[in-house]
């Protein structure tokens, strides 16, 4: 059974950097199709990048040239590198498993102006 749990939340002022982390248990390799997503109150939970098995990405335009997509298929870990933030980058991050659509408990992202 997959399990995910986010790490790496916190307050951060505008114009800095967090790294969120998923540590993916319960499979014999991290190496799959996952994602990240976020959801800021009052709003639909959104897309905020992704990564195939193979190693593709994409990325939502508002986060585009800020924020990176990575893997540590050693560690089983989903990584997510925020630069240049935001304060409407404020929002509840989550990762997700798309294969099995299984999502983790979700991280808090604060962004002050």
């Amino acid at each position: 059974q997959v399990q995910l749990v986010e790490s790496g939340g916190g307050l951060v002022q505008a114009g800095g950097s967090l790294r969120l982390s998923c540590v993916v248990a319960g499979v014999a390799s991290s190496r799959r199709f996952m994602a990240w997503y976020r959801q800021a109150p009052g709003k639909q939970r959104e897309l905020v990048a992704s990564i195939t098995s193979g190693g593709t990405t994409d990325f939502a335009r508002a986060v585009k040239g800020r924020f990176t997509i990575s893997r540590d298929d050693a560690k089983k870990m989903l990584n997510l590198q925020m630069n240049s933030l935001k304060p409407e980058d404020t929002a509840v991050y989550y990762c997700q498993d798309v294969e099995y659509n299984v999502w983790g408990q979700g991280t808090q992202v604060t962004v002050s102006s």
